[in-house]
């Protein structure tokens, strides 16, 4: 199952047992790769486009990664010193935070950016949204650019939906904004010094890199922890 995810967020095409067995070193053969990968697809984890296609990640079998899989990514210090770095070089340009904030993510991640509070939120990053083969088409892009219409109510429904103060992820249709069931979400809720609620939220393709994006949201959130802003960026 690690090696579907991995192969398919790299290449973004059905993953074939030719193709684990060659590149990852599974000790069995493609046939047995083959009859493995068909009860994942019984049980839910894994789908084929087509009769002679390879296999692509579910919701559920993403479910079944970030849970049972998947493990933590820490930022190295060298990393935690240079987004540190960047954000007092942009701050120093004195853009208002949520801007800075923003334009640092995008430049992190190569994805677009929101950030800002309920009532002032701005994105960055717009052109690197379109290089993911997922937005490419115009029905897709459409649902993306109508969530970017609507960031101030999507805000206030994602917060209502953290209660408990924990980073979450919601992968496809268990995403708390309408419309983006090819999407997933990274989400983290705090509270600014004045007690007002904020919220940091990746949202990206589904095979995106998950403990990574956890890892700069959550670092992120300690370094912004008093600030009110909204991060959601697609990768």
């Amino acid at each position: 199952m690690s090696a579907v995810v991995e192969e398919y967020t790299e290449k973004v095409v059905p993953v074939g047992s030719k193709i684990l067995s060659e590149k990852y070193g599974l000790k069995m053969s493609p046939a047995t790769i083959r009859n493995d990968m068909a009860v994942l697809s019984q049980e839910g984890f894994l789908y084929q486009p087509h009769t002679s296609a390879g296999r692509i990640p579910t919701d559920k079998g993403y479910r079944y990664f970030v849970e049972k899989i998947m493990s933590d990514h820490p930022l190295s210090l060298a990393e935690q010193k240079n987004l540190q770095a960047e954000l007092l070089k942009l701050k120093a340009q004195k853009n208002k935070l949520s801007r800075v904030t923003a334009k640092l993510l995008s430049s992190l991640s190569g994805a677009l950016v929101i950030s800002g509070a309920e009532d002032d939120a701005c994105e960055f990053g717009i052109s690197e949204l379109l290089e993911n083969p997922e937005f490419r088409e115009a029905d897709e892009f459409c649902k993306v650019a109508e969530l970017l219409d609507r960031v101030d109510e999507n805000v206030s429904d994602i917060l209502s939906k953290m209660t408990d103060g924990k980073t979450r992820i919601f992968i496809g249709k268990e995403n708390p904004i309408k419309n983006i069931s090819n999407c997933s979400m990274v989400v983290s809720p705090y509270n600014s010094k004045s007690g007002k609620k904020g919220v940091l939220a990746i949202v990206g393709p589904k095979r995106m890199n998950y403990a990574k994006n956890k890892s700069l949201l959550e670092y992120v959130k300690k370094i912004l922890a008093l600030s009110v802003i909204v991060i959601i960026f697609l990768q």
